[in-house]
């Protein structure tokens, strides 16, 4: 199996956890106390994988500045992407809204919507999905670490964002359709993070791996976070400090 094909793979295995999760949220009525706990562990563990697998592999590749700059400069991209879409619609995408007024919003309650809630899946999870391609340029081999990581955190995303879209009134068409285009986007995002900055240099493929990494960190702290802890329960830091030691335990056997 070439390298490009196992790209692609891996990015489909972590996205499909969008579906599952997107599944679930439609289907079922999960308690806000299990979305916050879930949603907290996974949070935790893309902290973890942040922290040691990407950042710390940039900075061994390249050093503190492109790991530095390369980080920044994807927070401020994911940031300032978030605000626009935020402007349009997709500010609570990840909200589930079972028990409390702040949801998506429906498209009769501001046209436009529907799309820019599909565009910030997009901007949520291409990032993530892009390391995992870029990992394969380590030995040829994925970090399955980063694999978990994402395809753990990408579950509660599914689940939360597609509850808070059905509430709002979306089509199982459009939840499905959205999470499955996301999920080919991921594939996608996989193959294009080995083949592309595959023939850049050492510094540069550092570079990238921090630019996705300050995305996802600026994602957890924007998105995650709060819907973790908007309904958060004496054990929810206990549950977030798990996640991020199961992901550093990952890394590290």
């Amino acid at each position: 199996m070439t390298e490009v094909v196992q790209a692609g793979l891996w990015g489909l295995v972590a996205g499909s956890a969008l579906l599952l999760g997107a599944v679930a949220g439609f289907a079922l009525r999960v308690p806000q106390k299990v979305i916050a706990t879930v949603m907290a562990f996974g949070a935790g563990v893309l902290l973890s994988a942040v922290s040691f697998e990407l950042v710390g592999e940039a900075y061994d590749q390249a050093g503190l500045a492109p790991a530095a700059i390369g980080t920044l400069a994807g927070a401020v991209a994911y940031t300032a992407g978030n605000m626009w879409l935020a402007r349009r619609g997709a500010r609570h995408r990840k909200r589930s809204g079972y028990d409390r007024d702040e949801v998506q919003p429906s498209e009769e309650q501001q046209s436009g919507s529907g799309l820019a809630l599909a565009f910030g899946a997009l901007l949520d999870g291409v990032p993530e999905s892009a390391v995992i391609g870029v990992s394969l340029l380590d030995g040829g081999r994925v970090s399955l670490v980063t694999v978990a990581a994402v395809f753990i955190s990408n579950v509660p995303e599914g689940l939360s964002s597609s509850a808070g879209m059905k509430k709002a009134g979306r089509s199982k068409a459009y939840v499905f359709g959205v999470w499955g285009a996301i999920a080919a986007a991921s594939t996608l995002s996989a193959v294009l993070g080995y083949t592309v900055v595959g023939g850049f240099s050492p510094a540069v493929i550092a570079a990238v791996t921090a630019v996705a990494a300050g995305a996802i960190l600026a994602m957890v702290a924007d998105t995650m976070i709060p819907e973790a802890f908007e309904e958060a329960h004496l054990a929810i830091g206990l549950v977030t400090v798990s996640g991020f030691l199961v992901s550093f335990a990952l890394s590290h056997t």
